[in-house]
C-alpha cells in the first residue's frame, strides 16, 4: 500500500517524498481527503512501460512524410458537384 500525504505536508517536505518514493515505493497525496496524485520514481514506472514502446510522439514522427507518400489514382469517380 502507497503511503498517503496531505498537499500541505507534500509540500512542506517535498525532499522526503521523493527519496521516499525511490526508496518505498509510490506515494500517494490527498486534496480534502481524496487521492489526486501518485508520485512514483523514474526508474519504478520505466519498468512498468513495455519494452520498445517510444509513445505515441515517436510512432506519429516515424509516419512516412508527405511527400513519400505514395496515394493510388482512383478511376472511375465523377467530378465532384459544382458548388456555388
Amino acid at each position: 500500500m502507497a503511503a498517503t500525504w496531505q498537499v500541505h505536508d507534500a509540500k512542506n517536505r517535498l525532499s522526503e517524498l521523493m527519496d521516499r518514493a525511490v526508496k518505498e515505493g509510490p506515494q500517494v497525496i490527498t486534496r480534502h481527503g481524496r487521492p489526486v496524485v501518485k508520485v512514483v520514481a523514474v526508474d519504478a514506472h520505466e519498468a512498468t512501460q513495455p519494452a520498445g514502446d517510444d509513445g505515441f510522439f515517436e510512432f506519429l514522427m516515424s509516419a512516412p512524410k508527405i511527400d513519400e507518400l505514395e496515394l493510388p489514382v482512383r478511376r472511375g469517380r465523377k467530378a465532384p458537384p459544382e458548388l456555388g
